[in-house]
């Protein structure tokens, strides 16, 4: 896979929990989002006690929460999505602050945003605790597609190289005095969108040949600490989506 590269989400540390091995935390992470999802909704307790849970790992990972809390606006569409449940969904209407909503849409929406926030902020933690390299190196270990592991390495590695030359193309353009301000400048950046794929076409097939002259056969060499994870990592990391397993069966059971 190459040599590191870090995203924006990741938060260096030496904490315990970066420390584990990345496949383990996918797995954890994968095992913790389907048993929020299989808690019903009206255990609303159950859904606060797996934001605790989350709570602890980000304190033993030293990842605050106004960084998890500024990542996960990403889910503000879904946000919005689930506020329309109790106007537009249909059933047995409730007085709420003197408006009729749906008694069931209500549910929805809490269904929605309890697990739909979990998951995000389960995800969040995630990437903040590891890398994007041991990220791909963990999707290898379990089992992922080499070729899909080796296509998402180089487009998040040349993703900034295209990025760059897009912007680079950006400032050729201001300094001719280029504005778009209306349709008849879309031709312009039409042209300058054929200009960038085919720079981009161009380099690909550089650095493929770079590649085949270096002894590239179709696959990439084992990278540094690629290995399987030992017990004891796997028994840390599975605290998580077992204490979560034990919340859901009393969610079920209470």
């Amino acid at each position: 896979m190459g040599a590191g590269h870090a995203h924006r989400l990741y938060v260096h540390g030496s904490s315990a929990v970066h420390a584990l091995p990345a496949h383990c935390k996918l797995a954890a992470v994968f095992c913790f989002v389907l048993v929020v999802v299989s808690t019903p909704r009206e255990a609303v307790w159950a859904f606060g006690a797996y934001a605790l849970l989350l709570a602890s790992v980000a304190a033993v990972a030293r990842v605050r929460a106004g960084h998890l809390l500024r990542r996960m606006l990403i889910e503000v569409p879904f946000v919005a999505f689930a506020v329309l449940l109790p106007f537009v969904a249909e059933g047995a209407r409730v007085e709420v602050l003197g408006l009729s909503l749906s008694e069931a849409g209500l549910w929805g929406a809490w269904n929605v945003l309890a697990k739909g926030t979990l998951g995000v902020a389960a995800s969040v933690l995630l990437a903040s605790t590891t890398g994007l390299n041991e990220l791909l190196l963990g999707l290898g270990r379990l089992r992922l597609p080499p070729l899909l592991c080796q296509i998402a390495s180089f487009m998040v590695r040349y993703g900034d190289v295209v990025t760059d030359e897009l912007r680079r193309m950006r400032v050729a353009r201001l300094s001719r005095g280029f504005e778009a301000r209306g349709p008849r400048q879309w031709g312009v950046l039409a042209k300058s969108a054929g200009a960038l794929f085919i720079r981009t076409y161009e380099r690909g097939e550089r650095v493929h040949l770079a590649m085949l002259s270096r002894g590239y056969t179709g696959t990439m060499p084992p990278a540094p600490g690629d290995g399987p994870a030992a017990r004891a990592d796997w028994a840390r990391t599975a605290a998580l989506p077992l204490a979560a397993l034990a919340i859901c069966l009393l969610g079920w059971t209470l």
